[in-house]
């Protein structure tokens, strides 16, 4: 009879060895989840940190070279679809004041207005037509940036997505 019973011994230890196995990559992986939901934690600050950053770098671009706004609202504009008409530049007004020194109004056709918004910070511009918009906040850009970098859920993290459009009614 002990020769019959010996062939059990094995399979017995070999189930064994399975459920301790599963047991251990159970608790393993129990103990990598806090480690996974800290690097998201540290990423996202990481990505905050990066966009804090940008924001003061620019700013301080901008004291050196108040001038830099106009690029900005050239780029802005730019991105505007070819028959966009009554362009309306939103700006803070220290830039809206330096974009009327230094550059003149357009006289052609496709010709924009500056709106002063104290809401906006300085850097950065909100162009709008009847039929589209385009972000150029500093926080969208840098938001861009992020999220061309780290992938497209940290974008939303401050900000809206860089350019939108509205479809008319």
């Amino acid at each position: 009879m002990k020769p019959a019973s010996r062939p059990a011994a094995p399979k017995c230890s070999r189930a064994l060895l399975r459920f301790r196995r599963a047991s251990l990559d159970s608790i393993l992986t129990l103990l990598a989840r806090p480690l996974e939901e800290l690097d998201a934690a540290v990423e996202q600050e990481l990505a905050l940190l990066a966009l804090t950053i940008g924001q003061h770098l620019l700013r301080r671009e901008l004291k050196t070279d108040p001038a830099q706004i106009i690029a900005i609202i050239r780029e802005a504009v730019g991105r505007l679809p070819a028959a966009a008409r009554d362009v309306r530049v939103h700006l803070h007004p220290e830039d809206a004041a330096v974009v009327r020194e230094r550059l003149p109004a357009p006289a052609t056709e496709r010709a924009w207005s500056i709106i002063e918004d104290p809401a906006l910070a300085r850097g950065g511009c909100l162009v709008r037509t009847e039929t589209s918009q385009v972000d150029a906040r500093l926080e969208s850009r840098v938001s861009a940036v992020i999220a061309a970098a780290l992938g497209e859920e940290r974008a939303t993290m401050r900000s809206e997505p860089a350019a939108s459009s509205k479809s008319e009614p």
